[in-house]
C-alpha cells in the first residue's frame, strides 16, 4: 500500500484540492487538458491508502470501454487496483443479470446488439417502408426518447417541445414506431442497450432488497464526464445512491456536445443547487496545450459568466494560431494537404496530425487531395466517401444509365434523373441524422458533376463514372499511421500535435439546423471541443463556395468574430453580417461589460490623442470587444486577441490589464 502523502507529490494545487476532498458531495469542473482523470484516480487511490475507502465499496463510472479500461489501469498502478471502474452500461448489467433470476425467476433476456431488425418490424407492422438510412435515424430517436424518460405517448408533445425532426416522418408516427418496437421486442423476450439500464434502475426502485443489497455494497461514487450523463443514467445513480451524498462528479460543460442523445450541462452546473453543501472544485491549468491555442479556446466563450472554466496553459509559447480562407473548398483541401507534407517532412509523423470538419460528408475532398499526393491517412468514425453504401449504388447506377445512353440535356440533369430512383431531391431533408448524411453524398456527386459540366461541356455520365472511379483510386489511401480524418463530434477525448479545423464557415458551423440560442451553445461548445484538441500547432480555415470557381458568398464562422484580426484578408467576405453581428454585440453586452467596453474607448481616445494618429490605429471597436469578451488577466492571456500583436502587446499591454484589472 503506498503512502498517502507520497500520491499527493505529483499534484498540482487545484488536482491535490481533488484528491484529498475524500467526503462528497465534490463537483469538479475541469477544463480541457487539464488532467482530470489524474486527479479523481489519485483521489480514490488516497482514500484507499488513508483507510477511508474499502476498495471494493468504490465505483467509479464513466461513457466508454477505453475510459474505463485507462481508469482501471491508473488505479491498479496507485495501489487501489481492486477498485471497480466501468461503464454505466456495464456497471448496471452486470447487477441486472445477477438480481434479474431473484426478482422475475427467469433467464436474462437476450440482448440485441443491433435495432434495425426490430425497428424494422415496427415500421412494416405500421404499413410503412424504410430504408437503412431512415432505419438509423429511428433507432437514434428510440434511444433519445427512452434516455429521456419519454414514453411513446408522451413523444409527440416532446419532439416538439425539443425540436426533434426524423426526415419526413411526422412525430406522431414516430411515437406509434417507438410503441410497435417494444411491442415487437416483448414478443421476442429481447431488451436493447437502453433497456439494459432501465431494467437495473426498475429493479432497485421496486425491490428494496435488492436496493438495499446494492447500497451496502457501494459506498462511494465517482462519475466521471458528469457532463454526458442523461437523465436515465442521473436516475440510475440517484438509485445507487438511495439518499445518500457521498458522490463526486467531474466533468466540463463547455464540452457538453451529445444534447441529441439526451445529455444537458445542467446537470452539471446545477450541481452545487441540488447539493447545496456540496464541495465546488476546479481545474484550471492545461497542459496540453500552447497559450496561443488556449486563448483562442478561451475567447470563443464571449463571457467570463460563461458555464465552465477559463484555461491556463503550462506549456511553453508556441507558433500563433492561423487563420485561413479559402476560394473553395478544394483548394482548402489542397493547401492543408501541402501544409501536412512541409510538417511531415519537418519531422511532425502523420499520426501526429487531424483534419477536424463538422460533418462526415466534408471528408472528400480531403480523401482526394491526401491521396493526390499519397499522403497516408484514417479516417475516425466513419467510412471513406466511396466505401459508402449509399455512393457506391450510385455510382453503379450512374454506371448502368451511362452504359443504356440515358442522358439528359445537362450532365447535372441527368445525375439528378438517375439518383431519383434513389429518392435524391434538390431540396435536403427535415432534420439531421443519417438521412441527412445520405442526402449530404448524393448531392456532393451531384456538385461533382455540375462542375465537371461545367469545365467540359461535353462530358456525359460515361465521363463522370470514369472520374468518380478515378477519385475512388486516388482517395483509397487509409492507414493505421496517417493523418486523422474526423468530424468535431469524434474527435472529443483525443488529440494531436498539429491540428486543421476545417470547413469553419457559416452556414456550416453552426449547423444549419441549430437555430434556437441553447442549439447555437452547443455548436459554439463543439468548436471548443475541436480547438482544444491541438497540443502544439492550430490552424482554422473556412471557404468561400462549396465547389471551385463557385460563388464566394461564405464567410468564416461567427464564433470567429472575436479571434479574427480586423484586417484579415477573408474579412471582405461576408464583411456586412460581420458588422451586423459586431454591433449585436455591443448592444447586447451585459452592464459591467458595456462599462469595461466604455473605460477601454476612453483609454484608447487618450493614446490617439497623444499620439495623433486615428484612435481605430490603437484598437478596432472589434479588439476592444475581444478584450472585453477575454477579460484577459495576464500578458499570457492577451495572445488570442485579434488585434493585439507582439508590438501592440508590449505597448499597451499592461495598460489593458490594469483597466481590465480595475
Amino acid at each position: 500500500m503506498p503512502d498517502p502523502e507520497d500520491l499527493l507529490t505529483a499534484l498540482d494545487p487545484e488536482q491535490r484540492a481533488v484528491a484529498t476532498a475524500l467526503r462528497g458531495p465534490v463537483s469538479v469542473v475541469a477544463g480541457a487538458g487539464t488532467g482530470k482523470t489524474r486527479a479523481i484516480t489519485h483521489r480514490i487511490a488516497y482514500g484507499v491508502a488513508t483507510g477511508l475507502y474499502e476498495p471494493t465499496e468504490v465505483l467509479a463510472v464513466t461513457f466508454t470501454t477505453r475510459a474505463a479500461g485507462e481508469m482501471r489501469s491508473r488505479l491498479a498502478s496507485l495501489g487501489a487496483g481492486r477498485v471497480q471502474a466501468r461503464t454505466f452500461h456495464s456497471a448496471a448489467l452486470r447487477q441486472a443479470r445477477y438480481f434479474w433470476p431473484q426478482v422475475y425467476g427467469t433467464e436474462f433476456p437476450e440482448i440485441v446488439q443491433s435495432k434495425f431488425g426490430l425497428v424494422a418490424g415496427a415500421t412494416r407492422r405500421l404499413g410503412l417502408r424504410a430504408e437503412t438510412p431512415l432505419l438509423r435515424d429511428l433507432s437514434s430517436e428510440i434511444e433519445w426518447a427512452k434516455v429521456s424518460n419519454i414514453a411513446p405517448t408522451d413523444y409527440a408533445e416532446a419532439a416538439r417541445r425539443h425540436r426533434r425532426e426524423v426526415a419526413d416522418v411526422d412525430p406522431p408516427m414516430v411515437g406509434n414506431i417507438l410503441a410497435a418496437y417494444e411491442e415487437v421486442k416483448r414478443e421476442q423476450h429481447r431488451i436493447d442497450m437502453e433497456d439494459i439500464l432501465l431494467v437495473t434502475a426498475a429493479i432497485l426502485a421496486d425491490d428494496e432488497r435488492v436496493a438495499a443489497q446494492v447500497r451496502r455494497q457501494y459506498r462511494w461514487f465517482v462519475v466521471d464526464e458528469f457532463q454526458d450523463v442523461n437523465p436515465l443514467q442521473s436516475t440510475l445513480l440517484d438509485l445507487w445512491l438511495g439518499g445518500r451524498d457521498d458522490v463526486c462528479v467531474v466533468g466540463d460543460p463547455r464540452q457538453t456536445i451529445y444534447s441529441f442523445a439526451g445529455a444537458s450541462p445542467r446537470l452539471l452546473t446545477g450541481f452545487t443547487q441540488r447539493y447545496p453543501d456540496a464541495t465546488r472544485l476546479e481545474l484550471v491549468r492545461n497542459y496540453r496545450s500552447t497559450p496561443q491555442v488556449v486563448a483562442v479556446a478561451n475567447a470563443v466563450f464571449p463571457r467570463r459568466s460563461a458555464p465552465g472554466v477559463r484555461l491556463e496553459s503550462q506549456q511553453q509559447s508556441g507558433e500563433p494560431v492561423r487563420y485561413h480562407g479559402y476560394p473553395d473548398e478544394p483548394a482548402e483541401a489542397s493547401a492543408v494537404a501541402d501544409e501536412v507534407q512541409r510538417r511531415h517532412r519537418g519531422g511532425t509523423p502523420y499520426r501526429e496530425m487531424a483534419v477536424l470538419y463538422r460533418i462526415n460528408a466534408q471528408s472528400e475532398t480531403f480523401e482526394e487531395a491526401f491521396g493526390e499526393r499519397g499522403i497516408p491517412f484514417t479516417l475516425r468514425g466513419a467510412e471513406g466517401f466511396f466505401q459508402r453504401a449509399e455512393v457506391r449504388q450510385a455510382v453503379t447506377l450512374l454506371r448502368g444509365a451511362a452504359h443504356a445512353g440515358d442522358e439528359g440535356k445537362d450532365l447535372a440533369g441527368s445525375v439528378r434523373d438517375v439518383l431519383a430512383a434513389m429518392d435524391y431531391r434538390e431540396e435536403p431533408p427535415a432534420g439531421a441524422g443519417n438521412v441527412r448524411d445520405r442526402w449530404e453524398s448524393l448531392h456532393a456527386i451531384v456538385t461533382m458533376a455540375a462542375e465537371l459540366g461545367e469545365s467540359d461541356p461535353a462530358a456525359t455520365l460515361a465521363t463522370l463514372v470514369a472520374d468518380l472511379e478515378r477519385r475512388a483510386q486516388v482517395a483509397h489511401a487509409p492507414a493505421a499511421d496517417g493523418v486523422t480524418l474526423s468530424t468535431m463530434h469524434a474527435a472529443k477525448g483525443l488529440e494531436w500535435d498539429v491540428v486543421f479545423c476545417t470547413g469553419m464557415q457559416e452556414g456550416t458551423l453552426p449547423s444549419p439546423h441549430s437555430q434556437t440560442a441553447e442549439e447555437i451553445e452547443e455548436e459554439r461548445r463543439l468548436f471548443y471541443v475541436g480547438l482544444t484538441r491541438a497540443r502544439s500547432i492550430l490552424s482554422v480555415s473556412w471557404s468561400r463556395a462549396r465547389k471551385a470557381g463557385g460563388r464566394g458568398n461564405r464567410g468564416p464562422t461567427r464564433f470567429l468574430d472575436p479571434l479574427l484580426p480586423p484586417d484579415h484578408e477573408s474579412r471582405h467576405v461576408g464583411v456586412k453580417s460581420a458588422k451586423k453581428r459586431s454591433h449585436a454585440a455591443l448592444e447586447e453586452l451585459e452592464p459591467a461589460d458595456r462599462e469595461l467596453f466604455e473605460r477601454l474607448k476612453q483609454w484608447r481616445a487618450t493614446q490617439a490623442s497623444e499620439s495623433k494618429v486615428p484612435a481605430y490605429v490603437i484598437f478596432t471597436d472589434a479588439t476592444l470587444l475581444g478584450i472585453v469578451s477575454v477579460r484577459p488577466s495576464n500578458p499570457q492571456e492577451l495572445v488570442g486577441i485579434s488585434g493585439i500583436g507582439a508590438t501592440k502587446r508590449e505597448r499597451f499591454g499592461a495598460d489593458v490589464l490594469r483597466i481590465v484589472a480595475e
